[in-house]
């Protein structure tokens, strides 16, 4: 289990979290870039992840106002990406996972978005509007 690069990335991430909510923000950074050198998973430091979350295997992006709940799994690959914030949004760029979710290898979950309680995206599927 301690082998799995998404359990490196999401422990460092808890780290660089608190760092980023104490307004640290260059050590909540620096330990994001350590961490993407380490295990290839890029979590912004804002990012709000809930409980038993799982990444299978790495390439994973998760942006900076994402918000992923609780029981959510993502696969290689696949990035919960930002719009243009002038799309109408005010502060929030990239989506929202409710629980239960699961992500398939190379999706793209673009926007401002909501994706249900579990809803299944599928491998290289593009989402840019609501699930």
């Amino acid at each position: 289990m301690l082998l799995y690069p998404g359990v490196w990335a999401l422990g460092l991430h808890r780290l660089a979290h608190w760092l980023f909510e104490a307004e640290l923000y260059f050590l909540a950074r620096l330990i994001n870039t350590f961490s993407r050198f380490l295990t290839c998973i890029d979590i912004h430091p804002g990012a709000r992840i809930g409980r038993n979350f799982f990444i299978d295997h790495g390439f994973v992006v998760i942006g900076e106002t994402a918000e992923i709940g609780d029981n959510v799994t993502m696969y290689q690959g696949s990035t919960l990406g930002g719009t243009n914030p002038t799309n109408g949004v005010a502060g929030k760029r990239h989506p929202t996972l409710q629980d239960n979710v699961i992500v398939g290898s190379g999706a793209q979950i673009l926007g401002p978005i909501i994706v249900g309680q579990r809803a299944r995206v599928g491998a290289n599927a593009v989402v840019t509007e609501d699930v």
